[in-house]
């Protein structure tokens, strides 16, 4: 009697004790679930690691984990695990298949679990790796179950090991962690699904942010092209430039085009450009005389939000638009010193970092260069890189002066006139034989630029139909004996601010004139100590 009621009484405690690992193991679920609705994925890693800690310690567990396969399979990296205090920590986090090929993992691979009482003698032959890992490790029970979603193969597995003492393993156990595999695997499956798609919507964002930048950049080259048309001219010196052109646009080549102001050396970037295999997409245009110093690392290179005072959002660079394309930098020897070298950095790595940020951005990008300075003098003055220059005067390009091709002054009289004629609503059929004739004989120190705003201020001033034009002073301007090309650029602003009386906006205006922009203009005064008289 005593012996049949201590049996039922012992029956009633496993009763009772499985019932209660049921109810608390059922909570563990439901409070595992519930922790997962609608987890922002900055915080499913910490859960899950949090998660197995609880499921350790309601198993008896000293460590959990979960393994993860590459998307081509051939690596199993632990990304998630809990570890008791003092329990030794695994020799290797990732292990790539084909040069560990365990029986563990075979058998994993085909989504049959590993359940193991007594390591390491529960062990199969032939799994000596496993047998001394266990060694070492001081294993002595172990389960672990695959992770298994949609996919033919598990996407990982899930694992608890036991160091302190062996565990026995029952059906309703083994069940019990195959649910919270089933938890796991799909937690980690949205987290997946999740991050893709914040991808997919970062990618979307950066395309439209550089195609809205290119277009905008588009309709202001655009405007500034149909403001200088193509280039015009027969004379050998022309031919000569273009037979360079055509030579070297079929290639990547970095280019340098030198040559006195207002010879036209944008409209032959663009013909490089044009003849090039990246035409289809717009060339880029940067001014390194015309950005503040401050600011110009931000136009070349873009910045993040907050990388400054004032950067209130992200900014794409002027490198990362022309990706695919070609960027003309014009005015280079403006550059400091500090550019220099990072433009250096960019010519022979093509990569750059956005400031304010550690990532680096690789560009497809043909690089051609323009200045109005002799940068072999300035390398040898120290002013302008060594390196640099070597580096961006692959192929060099001498644009002539207007006094090297006066054969060429007729049609680019005409042209201007013709396209000035459309603008004003007047009709020119005639220039005086003797205007031609002084227009050919001035040496124009501004070069074609000069000779445009010569021919604008002739157009506002003639009402019939032949042109009348009044020639700049020459000789007798005491300026015009300077030849250093900052020289001629300051005098010629000089001339044309005093054609319209040190007016510098507005219509008919210096800046207007000059075909730049009135803030460009006055930090080029500014910067060629341009002062109006008195």
């Amino acid at each position: 009697m005593n012996t049949h009621t201590t049996t039922k009484e012992a029956a009633d405690n496993r009763s009772r004790q499985d019932l209660e690992e049921l109810i608390q193991f059922e909570e563990l679920l439901s409070d595992l679930a519930a922790t997962f609705v609608n987890l922002p994925v900055c915080r499913v890693d910490q859960e899950i690691e949090h998660g197995l800690e609880r499921m350790a310690d309601f198993l008896g567990a000293d460590r959990g984990m979960i393994s993860q396969f590459s998307e081509d399979r051939e690596t199993l990296t632990v990304t998630h695990c809990f570890m008791r205090p003092g329990i030794k920590p695994l020799p290797l986090t990732s292990l790539r298949l084909k040069e560990h090929p365990l029986w563990y993992l075979r058998t994993l691979q085909k989504k049959e679990m590993v359940v193991m009482e007594n390591l390491p003698d529960d062990l199969p032959e032939g799994a000596e790796s496993e047998r001394r890992l266990c060694i070492d490790q001081g294993l002595k029970s172990n389960i672990s179950i695959p992770l298994l979603s949609e996919k033919e193969q598990p996407d990982g597995v899930i694992a608890f090991g036991f160091m302190r003492r062996k565990k026995k393993w029952n059906p309703q156990c083994i069940r019990r962690v195959q649910y919270i595999g089933y938890v796991f695997a799909d937690i980690l499956k949205r987290k997946q699904a999740e991050e893709a798609l914040e991808r997919a919507y970062s990618e979307i964002k950066r395309l439209k942010e550089r195609l809205e930048a290119e277009n905008i950049y588009l309709k202001q080259e655009v405007k500034i092209e149909s403001s200088y048309g193509d280039i015009l001219g027969h004379s050998d010196a022309i031919k000569s430039v273009m037979a360079q052109v055509e030579q070297v646009a079929g290639t990547d080549s970095t280019v340098l085009i030198q040559g006195e102001t207002g010879t036209g050396k944008e409209l032959i970037a663009r013909a490089i450009h044009k003849l090039s295999s990246r035409r289809n997409k717009p060339m880029v245009r940067v001014n390194c005389a015309a950005i503040a110093p401050t600011l110009i690392e931000s136009e070349l290179f873009g910045h993040e939000k907050g990388a400054f005072t004032g950067a209130s959002s992200r900014q794409i660079g002027r490198f990362e638009i022309a990706n695919g394309s070609t960027i003309f930098l014009d005015e280079i020897g403006d550059l400091s010193a500090d550019l220099q070298a990072k433009l250096l950095h960019v010519l022979e790595l093509q990569q750059f970092e956005r400031l304010g940020s550690s990532e680096v951005i690789d560009v497809d990008i043909r690089v051609v260069a323009a200045t109005n300075r002799d940068l072999a003098a300035a390398v040898k003055e120290g002013s302008f890189r060594e390196d640099l220059f070597y580096r961006l005067n692959v192929f060099p390009i001498q644009t002539p002066s207007l006094r090297e091709r006066k054969e060429d002054i007729p049609m680019l009289v005409w042209a201007f006139v013709q396209e000035l004629s459309v603008k004003m609503g007047k009709v020119i059929e005639t220039i005086p034989r003797k205007a031609m004739e002084e227009l050919q004989n001035y040496p124009w120190p501004g070069n074609v630029r000069e000779l445009r705003n010569v021919i604008e201020r002739a157009m506002i001033l003639t009402n019939e139909r032949a042109l009348h034009v009044e020639m700049p002073k020459s000789s007798d301007s005491p300026h015009t004996q300077s030849l250093g090309l900052e020289d001629i650029e300051k005098n010629h602003i000089i001339d044309v601010l005093s054609m319209t009386d040190w007016r510098v906006r507005g219509k008919n205006g210096a800046a207007e004139l000059l075909h730049l922009k009135p803030s460009t203009l006055e930090s080029k005064m500014q910067k060629l100590g341009i002062k109006r008289p008195g």
